[in-house]
C-alpha cells in the first residue's frame, strides 16, 4: 500500500494499492515536471490516463527511480509518491479548452437574439467557444487567459443586451464602487489592490461602477482596502441588485415619452399645426425608441445575423425614407413596447430557477468550540457542525448529530407534510426546520448539495431542445431568409417592370419585412417547456428536458416495479393467529427464536416484538435450518420457527392449519409458523404493505388518461394477483428476474403502447433504459436515481406522478395552441399585404402582439396545480 497524490486539492493524499494508477480515482490538477501539462496523472501506468498529452505526466517514467524535481513541483516514483503543488499567489493555467465563464443575459426576447450574441462574440480573437441559451438566459464563454471579462460585457452591450456575471463564477467576486469620477480613479484602485498578495486579479470598470476581484482574503478586507484610497465598495449580491429594475423603469420611461410624441404628432396632423412640426415629433419618437434596435441591428449585420432588430430597423428607416413618418414611429414604438412586455413575461418563467436558488441561505452558523461563528456557505467545509434554530432554513446537506425536529421538505420533495427527523437522519439544504434546535454535521459542500444538483439538472433540462422546438427553429431559419428575399423582390421587381409606383411597393415590401419576423412562432415552444419544467421542479419533480416532457405527455402505459414502488418495501407483521398459547407468549417465543436469524422476515418479527414491549425468553443452542427456519432450546425444550416445509418434515399433523396457511399465502403474505415437534402453537403473517399514496396515485393516472397500468414483480403468482387487486392495476407480470422485467417492457411496447417504467433507478436500471420514459423515485436520497432516469420524483412515493402526466399533456396542448396561433396570424398578415390592407403598424402589432399572447398562454403552465 502507498500514498499517492490524487486529489484535486493541494497536497491531498489517498492510500491505494501499489502500482494502481491514481487516474482511476482522481485527476491531479498540477503541472507535470516534464511537460507542464495541467491534467497529469501521478501514476506508474501512464498509459491509463486516456490521452497522449497526459501520459507525459509527472510520474510517467517508472523505469527510473530518480526523483523528478523542479523549483516548485516535485514528484517521486517511490512507494510513497507525493506531488507538492505550488503555493502562494499563483493563478492556474487555463486548460486547452480555456476557462469557462458564465453570464446571465438581460434583454433577449426571442431565440434569434441568442444567435446574434453568439455570432458577435465569436468574432473576438481570444474566444474559443460561445454558447447562449435563450431559455435560461445564460451565456457560457470559453476563452484564453488573455480574454478580459470587460471585453465580453462590452461586446454584449454593443449588441443591445446586458451581461451579468453569475455568482457561480468562483474566480471573481463583483463589487459596486461609489465615488469614482474618472477613468484614472479606476486605475488607482486596480494599482492599489494589485499590491496585495492575496489578490490574484482585479478589474475596475469606471463606466459601470463595478469592480471584479479574484481574491483569497475576506470581503471585508477588500472593502477596507478600497476605503483606504477614498472610495466605497460593497459586494454585489442578489439582495442588492437594483440595476435591472432601474433599467426597466428607464425603458418604460422612454417608451412613454416616444408614445406621447407620436400622440402629439397625430393630434397636430388634424389641426392647423405645420406638417414639419408633426414630422419632427415623429422623427424624435423614432430616435428615442429606435436607437437600441438600430444599434443592435448594426452589430447583428456585422455578425452576419438576420434577427428581428435588422428587420424592424429596416422597416422603420424605410418608412421614414418614403415619407411615412407616422408609420415609422409607430413601428419602433410598438416594437419597443412589445419587447418590454415580452421581457417582463419571460422573466416570470425564469423565476422558477431563481426561486430555487433563493431557497438555501447564503450564510450558516458554525459551531467552533463553544462559540457560534457566521460564515458564508461557500466557506463551510465537510465535517463542520452547523447550528440551525427553529424556523430557519437549513443551509447545507448534513447528518443530525444533536436534536430532534420536524422538517418541511416541500422545497425539495414537494411533500406537503413535515417529516420527523432525529439523530442520524439526513437533512437537505433549502428545507425548513419547523420546531427543535439542531446540530448538523455537514456532509456536502455547497456546490454538491441536493438543491444545487436540482438547480443544475433543471437548468440543463431547460437548455435542451425538445423535438418540436428543434423543428420550429429549423423552420424559422428557412422561413426568415426566404420572406426577406421575397420582400426585397416585392420592393424592386413590380415597379421596375411598371406595375405601380415605387412608394406603394416599397411600403408593401417593408410590411413583408416585418412579417418575416418569426418571433411568436420561435418563442411558442421554449417558453412553454421552461414554464412546465419550472412548475414540476417546484413540486418536487425533475423533468430532464423538453424531450422527456413531450414523451410524458404521450404515455399511455406505465409499468411499476412492485417492491419499494407500489409497496413500502419493508415487511410488517400483519396478522397473529395464536392456537395453543396466549398471543404475548407466542410473540415472546418468536422473538427469542428469530433474534439470532439474519433473515429479513426474522428481523420484521423481532422489530414487532420490540415495538409492542414484549421481552424475549432465555434461549440456547440456536440453530439455523437453511431454507426452512430456525430452532432453539428454551427452558430445556426445543422450539421451532419456520415455514410449512419445516413442520411437514417433523411428521406433525397439519390438517388444522394447512388450509389457513394456504389462504394466507394466496393473499401474498409470508407465513412464520411457531411450534415444537409435538404441536403447532401459532402462525404469524408478514406482508409488504401498500403505500398510503399508491391507490390514489394510480386512480389519478387513470383519470389523466393513462389506460394501461402494469405491475412487475419477482413475487409468486398469488402475491402478484392479490397486490394487483388492491392497487387496481390492469395487469401484472409475476416471478420476474431483473432481466425479465426488460422482456415485460418490450412486450408492452410490441402491443403498441408508449411505455413509462417507474422504479428506484438502481435495481431497475435495465428496464428503465428499455422503456420509452424512465421514472425514478426517491431522488432526494439517491444520487444514482437523479442521474439515471429521465424524470425523477424527489419524494419516495407516487403522489406527484399524476400531476406530472397532467402537466406534460397540458404543455403539449399549449405548445400546439401557440404554434397554430402564431402560424395563422403570420399567414393572415401575409394575405393582407398584397391587397394593401396591412399597414406597417398592423404588421408590427401582429408580430409583437402575437409573441406576447403566446408567452402569456405558456405562463399558464406555471399555475397548473395538482
Amino acid at each position: 500500500m502507498s500514498e499517492k497524490c490524487c486529489g484535486s486539492n493541494e497536497k491531498e493524499l489517498i492510500t491505494i494499492e501499489d502500482n494502481e494508477p491514481c487516474c482511476d480515482h482522481k485527476t491531479v490538477n498540477a503541472p507535470s515536471a516534464d511537460t507542464g501539462h495541467t491534467d497529469g496523472c501521478c501514476s506508474y501506468h501512464p498509459e491509463k490516463t486516456g490521452s497522449e498529452n497526459e501520459t507525459d505526466s509527472c510520474c510517467a517514467s517508472h523505469q527510473s527511480d530518480e526523483a523528478m524535481e523542479t523549483e516548485e513541483t516535485s514528484c517521486r516514483t517511490s512507494s510513497s509518491s507525493v506531488v507538492e503543488f505550488p503555493t502562494g499567489n499563483t493563478t492556474p493555467a487555463p486548460s486547452d479548452k480555456g476557462e469557462k465563464t458564465e453570464y446571465r443575459i438581460h434583454g433577449m426576447d426571442c431565440p434569434s437574439c441568442a444567435v446574434t450574441i453568439e455570432k458577435g462574440l465569436n468574432r473576438l480573437d481570444d474566444i474559443q467557444e460561445v454558447n447562449v441559451n435563450y431559455n435560461t438566459a445564460k451565456l457560457q464563454v470559453s476563452g484564453s487567459s488573455a480574454l478580459s471579462l470587460d471585453t465580453i460585457e462590452n461586446e454584449v452591450q454593443k449588441l443591445g443586451y446586458t451581461a451579468e456575471p453569475l455568482k457561480q463564477n468562483k474566480h471573481y467576486r463583483t463589487y459596486d464602487v461609489v465615488g469614482m469620477d474618472c477613468g484614472s480613479c479606476a486605475k488607482s484602485i486596480e494599482n492599489h489592490l494589485s499590491t496585495i498578495s492575496s489578490v490574484n486579479d482585479v478589474r475596475v470598470n469606471f463606466s459601470t461602477g463595478k469592480m471584479k476581484v479574484a481574491h483569497e482574503n475576506s470581503v471585508d478586507d477588500i472593502v477596507s482596502e478600497v476605503s483606504k484610497i477614498g472610495y466605497k465598495a460593497s459586494l454585489l449580491t442578489d439582495s442588492n441588485k437594483p440595476a435591472e429594475k432601474t433599467k426597466n423603469k428607464e425603458k418604460y420611461g422612454l417608451i412613454t415619452v416616444s408614445g406621447i410624441l407620436i400622440a402629439l404628432g397625430l393630434i397636430g396632423s388634424f389641426t392647423a399645426l405645420p406638417i414639419i412640426l408633426s414630422t419632427l415629433l415623429y422623427a424624435a419618437a423614432i430616435v428615442i425608441s429606435g436607437y437600441k434596435p438600430v444599434k443592435s441591428a448594426y452589430y447583428a449585420i456585422k455578425s452576419r445575423s438576420l434577427d428581428m432588430n435588422v428587420l424592424m430597423s429596416a422597416a422603420a428607416i424605410g418608412a421614414a425614407l418614403i415619407g411615412e413618418w407616422f408609420e415609422g414611429a409607430t413601428v419602433v414604438w410598438l416594437f419597443a413596447l412589445g419587447n418590454a412586455l415580452q421581457n417582463r413575461s419571460i422573466e416570470q418563467t425564469r423565476k422558477s430557477i431563481s426561486n430555487l436558488m433563493d431557497l438555501a441561505p447564503s450564510e450558516a452558523w458554525i459551531k467552533v468550540g463553544t462559540e457560534l461563528v457566521k460564515k458564508p456557505v461557500e466557506d463551510v467545509s465537510v465535517g463542520e457542525t452547523v447550528v440551525i434554530k427553529p424556523g430557519d432554513r437549513i443551509p447545507l446537506d448534513g447528518e443530525i448529530i444533536q436534536g430532534e425536529t420536524s422538517v418541511n421538505q416541500a422545497p425539495i420533495t414537494g411533500e406537503s407534510i413535515p417529516v420527523d427527523k432525529m439523530i442520524g437522519d439526513i437533512v437537505y439544504a433549502g428545507t425548513i426546520n419547523e420546531s427543535g434546535s439542531l446540530e448538523v454535521k455537514v456532509t456536502k459542500l455547497v456546490e454538491d448539495t441536493t438543491i444545487s444538483n436540482i438547480i443544475h439538472l433543471v437548468e440543463e433540462a431547460q437548455e435542451q431542445k425538445a423535438p418540436t422546438e428543434a423543428f420550429i427553429d429549423k423552420f424559422a431559419s428557412i422561413y426568415t431568409p426566404i420572406v426577406f428575399a421575397i420582400a426585397l423582390a416585392v420592393i424592386v421587381l413590380p415597379p421596375l417592370f411598371g406595375f405601380g409606383a415605387w412608394g406603394e411597393w416599397v411600403y408593401k415590401g417593408l410590411a413583408l419585412l416585418v412579417v418575416a419576423c418569426p418571433c411568436a412562432l420561435v418563442i411558442s415552444t421554449p417558453v412553454a417547456i421552461v414554464s412546465a419544467i419550472g412548475n414540476a421542479a417546484k413540486n418536487g419533480v425533475l423533468i430532464k428536458g423538453g424531450t422527456f416532457l413531450e414523451k410524458a405527455g404521450t404515455i399511455k402505459s406505465i409499468a411499476f416495479d412492485k417492491t419499494g414502488t407500489l409497496t413500502e418495501g419493508k415487511p410488517k407483521v400483519s396478522d397473529i393467529d395464536s392456537l395453543t398459547v396466549p398471543e404475548d407468549e407466542l410473540i415472546s417465543l418468536a422473538f427469542t427464536l428469530e433474534d439470532y436469524s439474519t433473515h429479513p422476515i426474522a428481523k420484521t418479527v423481532v422489530d414487532y416484538a420490540k415495538d409492542t414491549g414484549i421481552q424475549p425468553k432465555n434461549g440456547e443452542l440456536f440453530k439455523s435450518i437453511a431454507g426452512k427456519g430456525v430452532q432453539a432450546t428454551i427452558n430445556g425444550k426445543t422450539y421451532y420457527a419456520g415455514n410449512l416445509k419445516l413442520f411437514k418434515e417433523m411428521d406433525i399433523s397439519l390438517d388444522s392449519v394447512k388450509t389457513n396457511v394456504e389462504k394466507i399465502q394466496s393473499q401474498g403474505k409470508t407465513v412464520v409458523i411457531i411450534g415444537t415437534e409435538q404441536e403447532i402453537m401459532g402462525i404469524i403473517s408478514v406482508s409488504d404493505t401498500i403505500r398510503n399514496t399508491t391507490i390514489e396515485a394510480l386512480k389519478g393516472l387513470k383519470q389523466a388518461g393513462v389506460n394501461e397500468l402494469a405491475m412487475l414483480t419477482g413475487d409468486n403468482e398469488g402475491t402478484a394477483k392479490m397486490i394487483s387487486k388492491e392497487t387496481n392495476v390492469n395487469r401484472y407480470f409475476a416471478e420476474l428476474m431483473p432481466e425479465d422485467k426488460v422482456g415485460a417492457i418490450k412486450q408492452l411496447q410490441k402491443e403498441g403502447h408508449k411505455v413509462a417504467m417507474v422504479g428506484d433507478g438502481i435495481n431497475d436500471a435495465p428496464a428503465l433504459a428499455t422503456s420509452d420514459l424512465g421514472i425514478a423515485m426517491g431522488g432526494a436520497g439517491t444520487d444514482t436515481a437523479m442521474e439515471t432516469a429521465d424524470i425523477v420524483l424527489m419524494a419516495d412515493n407516487l403522489e406527484k406522478l399524476p400531476h406530472t402526466v397532467k402537466l406534460s399533456r397540458k404543455a403539449l396542448t399549449i405548445i400546439k395552441q401557440n404554434i397554430w396561433f402564431a402560424l395563422i396570424v403570420k399567414f393572415v398578415a401575409l394575405a393582407l399585404i398584397f391587397p394593401g390592407w396591412l399597414t406597417l403598424w398592423m404588421a408590427v402589432l401582429s408580430d409583437t402582439g402575437a409573441a406576447v399572447i403566446v408567452i402569456l398562454n405558456a405562463l399558464r403552465l406555471l399555475k397548473v396545480n395538482e
